[in-house]
Parts: C-alpha cells; sequence; structure tokens
C-alpha cells in the first residue's frame, strides 16, 4: 500500500498505520510507528490504544479525510502536540497555540525542585511567572500549593489568552491572573516564588534545530540573543526588585548557560542556591533566593 492509500476510506486502521510510519520514517521523524499510531488514532477520535487493539477497524470518510490532512502536516514536521493542539504537563492537559511554547518534559524539573524546596503546600505563596506562554509552569505550581495565588506575564497577547483558557479549563482561574507585559517592568509589590522559562537559544543557532522547532515554536520564544542570555539580563534584575527576602526564584536554563546565568543573578545581589539537571543530566534549572 503506499503511503496515500494510508488516507483512503475503507483501509484497514493497522494498514494505515504501517503506512503513514513508512512515510514519516521518510521524512526523517524517529519512532516513526509510534507518532504513525497517535496521528491515525487523532484523526479517528479514539484513543491510542485502539490501533493496536482493533487494527482491522476501516476508517471510514471522514476520519480518512482527517488523516490525510494530519498526515501531511506530520510529514512536514509539524510536532504532533501542534496537531493535537494540546499537550499534558505535570498533571494537567493544556491547550496550545501558535504563540506558545510547546512545554517540554525538562521544564517539569523545576516544579519538581519547587515541591523539594517548599515542603508546606498549604503555604499561601505568592507566584510570578515569566515568560508564562501555555501557563504551564505557574498552573502546574497552583495545582501542588492550593492557597496560592500567582500572575503569569507574557508579552505575547496570544499567549495570555491561551494561559486564561488553560486556567479556566483546570479550575484554577480564581487564583491565576494573567497579563501582557516587558518581564517585570510594569509590575510592583514582591513575590514569595518567581519562576520563568525563558527565551535562551543563541539567535544564529535557531535555524539549526530540530525543523519541529524552528519552524513551529514562536520564535520570540525561543530568541536569547546573541549569546543567549538576553532574557536572563531582564530576569536578574526584576528578580532582584520583586523577590520578597527568603523567596525563591527558579528558572530554566539551556544547556551549559549554568555558569553564565549564575554570574548574572549573583551580579544582581541575588544568591545562588542550587543548580538541579534534568533526567539525562543536564544543568536545567537555577534556583536563586533574596538575601
Amino acid at each position: 500500500m503506499s503511503a496515500g492509500g494510508a488516507c483512503e476510506a475503507g483501509v484497514g486502521v493497522g494498514d494505515a498505520v504501517a503506512a503513514l510510519a513508512r512515510r514519516l520514517a521518510a521524512a526523517g521523524i524517529a519512532e516513526a510507528r509510534r507518532e504513525a499510531r497517535l496521528v491515525v488514532a487523532l484523526a479517528m477520535g479514539v484513543e491510542p490504544a485502539v490501533t493496536l487493539g482493533w487494527p482491522e477497524r476501516r476508517l471510514d470518510a471522514a476520519a480518512a479525510a482527517r488523516l490525510a490532512v494530519l498526515a501531511q502536516r506530520r510529514a512536514a514536521r509539524e510536532p504532533y502536540a501542534r496537531l493535537a493542539g494540546r499537550r499534558p504537563f505535570w498533571t494537567l492537559d493544556l491547550a496550545l497555540s501558535p504563540a506558545t511554547l510547546d512545554p517540554r518534559p525538562d521544564s517539569e524539573t523545576l516544579i519538581e525542585a519547587a515541591l523539594a524546596l517548599l515542603p508546606d503546600r498549604s503555604a499561601p505563596l505568592r507566584l510570578l511567572d515569566f515568560g508564562t506562554g501555555s501557563g504551564c509552569l505557574l498552573l502546574a505550581l497552583l495545582s501542588e500549593f492550593p492557597e496560592a495565588r500567582g500572575i503569569g506575564i507574557d508579552v505575547m497577547p496570544g499567549a495570555v489568552a491561551v494561559a486564561r483558557r488553560n486556567a479556566a479549563a483546570a479550575g484554577l482561574a480564581g487564583r491565576a491572573a494573567f497579563a501582557v507585559g516587558d518581564w517585570g517592568g510594569a509590575l510592583g509589590g514582591t513575590a514569595d516564588v518567581i519562576v520563568a522559562n525563558p527565551p535562551y537559544i543563541c539567535s544564529g543557532d535557531i535555524d539549526s534545530l530540530a525543523p519541529e522547532v524552528a519552524r513551529y515554536e514562536p520564535r520570540m520564544a525561543l530568541d536569547g540573543g546573541s549569546d543567549g542570555l538576553d532574557a536572563y539580563r531582564r530576569l536578574a534584575g526584576d528578580t532582584a526588585r520583586l523577590l520578597r527576602s527568603g523567596g525563591l526564584g527558579l528558572f530554566e536554563l539551556g544547556e551549559g548557560q549554568a555558569a553564565a546565568v549564575a554570574h548574572l543573578m549573583s551580579g544582581a545581589g541575588l544568591a545562588v542556591k542550587e543548580i538541579r539537571r534534568d533526567l539525562a543530566g543536564i544543568e536545567r534549572v537555577l534556583v536563586v533566593t533574596q538575601q
């Protein structure tokens, strides 16, 4: 069967998966068969397990038409999460849009660090999330700290709109506020915890990233300037001004950036508390405190 035949009405699910897997593998996509099962299941509106447990089931015309579109998009290296418009993160199911990053499992390292350093889950924390995107970091923390409240800031109005929808869907809208802003420039007061997953890719490196990232992630959310550190320079000053005494700042890092970011934070008067590694052993999260 041709790859195109995978998208014809009446084709068996198993055959559709096999044909699409060949097409995705030819496009350079790793784990092509797993990806093919996900895409076929999405087109059918069923759980991926159905493609394994019922391979003889036939695609109806509507599912075949959806699969034709989805297969073309994934073969062009658009990520599966973009096709689905959603991404699981922590215990949440988050909507995405072209204005938001696709949250990665590596970012959960920041949530794990916060939980380890803040053992009192009943604490009435004031949280601040810079570059909130889908709201993933702020909403994950609010889900773990039921007495906490927080504000998410993003320069992209489309991201703020998505974060608000995600907060409502998670039942957290009453404790989460979102606003369009340029980091902490317009904010006053203090926060107990400040978190951020800022742009940290060097401008000149973006086009060499995997197509799923370079073509489909919002460039503004990737571009950290010529050395990848522009956002951290802003965050250092804003964090020093807005973090209460004894409060914690937790910042996601790009690979190899820990020492440089720690230097920037120390220069702003913040004390480096620790650096956390992700599951791959990469220094992923810098934790600072207000002295």
